[in-house]
């Protein structure tokens, strides 16, 4: 065992607070060990440390660095072997619930009351001998181009994930973004084709950014949209970049921006309306965000913050795995084909736990 997972287990054994992840197409897991069990909150988004944010709620925790060790590792590359079983797991779970949403949701669409609305359910599936260091480095192997990390605090549980979309990255007055909406299973064809449906969801989560982002930043740059794969489905990507006309607003660009109309919908507040007296459950830290916030934990270079939307995670609960998928809805989606989207979702974490 390496100096880094035994870190880990003794940091289990006392029930202490860290994180482990590792960014896109990088080889280099980070470690950030808390060296006690307080809770600490953001106050001013000048903190230096590791975010870890809910979708909902007003307070935002956080691993600091000032109370911390940091651990970093070079992933040794490995093989796993990767069963497919699990593409026929609990097809049908949550299945009526969720139709019946997407429709009552559709109905809201037709009355106007918002134009999108990003819907999701729960899963919950035994796992057995849950182990950091194995999963994490399927994760990487697996999931090369997504954001790896698994995160325990012992008043907020243990959580990890594989997620495909950047929520923001800052380096000094230097920011980007990203839009991601549309999916559709991965094939072995070349030629990737989206309906007008997806691009119009596209088209709407790119508007919401550039339209908050007005009065925070300027020289506002968009890229043409395109495809990328993450894990066994693709989405449309586009990227965002700016100048921020300040580097002490970034509580005010986080707050403009979360949650966005890729993990909520448009309006947002209407859209978080229906999610709330709708949905059935709590997300908690699914579709909220986290990574590096004012320092680069590897460099230690400050002003530097790098954030990801919770997306493809879990919750891991003693030998039971609460996963949270979800899909964009809009006037032309299909409650069942919406309900498939969350299934080939699933497949992403499904794989890295059996």
């Amino acid at each position: 065992m390496t100096d880094l997972f035994l870190k880990v287990k003794i940091h289990q054994e006392q029930k202490l607070p860290y994180v482990l992840f590792c960014k896109p197409n990088s080889d280099q897991i980070v470690g950030l060990f808390q060296k006690n069990d307080h809770l600490y909150f953001l106050e001013t988004f000048e903190e230096k440390g590791f975010v870890f944010a809910p979708f909902d709620a007003d307070e935002i925790p956080y691993i600091p660095i000032e109370y911390s060790d940091v651990y970093v590792e070079t992933v040794k590359k490995s093989n796993y072997f990767f069963d497919d079983k699990t593409s026929n797991m609990n097809r049908s779970v949550g299945k009526d619930f969720f139709e019946e949403l997407v429709a009552k949701a559709l109905t809201s669409i037709q009355n106007k009351e918002f134009q999108k609305v990003v819907l999701s359910r729960k899963e919950e599936i035994t796992i057995l001998n849950f182990d950091v260091e194995t999963i994490l480095k399927k994760m990487i192997q697996q999931y090369s181009n997504a954001f790896k990390y698994c995160f325990f605090h012992p008043k907020i549980g243990t959580w990890i994930g594989a997620t495909p979309e950047q929520f923001l990255k800052t380096d000094g007055n230097v920011f980007k973004t990203v839009a991601l909406a549309g999916t559709q299973l991965a094939t072995s064809s070349k030629n990737i084709a989206w309906q007008n449906k997806e691009e119009v969801e596209q088209q709407l989560v790119t508007d919401f950014i550039v339209q908050s982002l007005e009065e925070l930043v300027k020289e506002i740059t968009i890229s043409t949209p395109y495809s990328e794969k993450a894990g066994n489905v693709w989405h449309i990507k586009t990227d965002i970049s700016a100048t921020l006309k300040s580097k002490k607003i970034l509580k005010k660009v986080i707050a403009s921006l979360h949650p966005t109309p890729a993990v909520c919908g448009l309006p947002k507040h209407s859209a978080k309306n229906f999610i709330r007296e709708n949905e059935g459950y709590n997300r908690e830290y699914y579709s909220g965000f986290l990574g590096e916030l004012n320092i680069d934990l590897v460099t230690f270079k400050t002003l530097q913050t790098d954030l990801f939307v919770n997306l493809r995670c879990m919750k891991i609960i003693k030998d039971k795995a609460q996963l949270f998928i979800g899909c964009g809805i809009t006037k032309d989606s299909n409650p069942e084909a919406e309900y498939l989207e969350t299934v080939n979702k699933s497949m992403t974490m499904k794989k890295i736990i059996n």
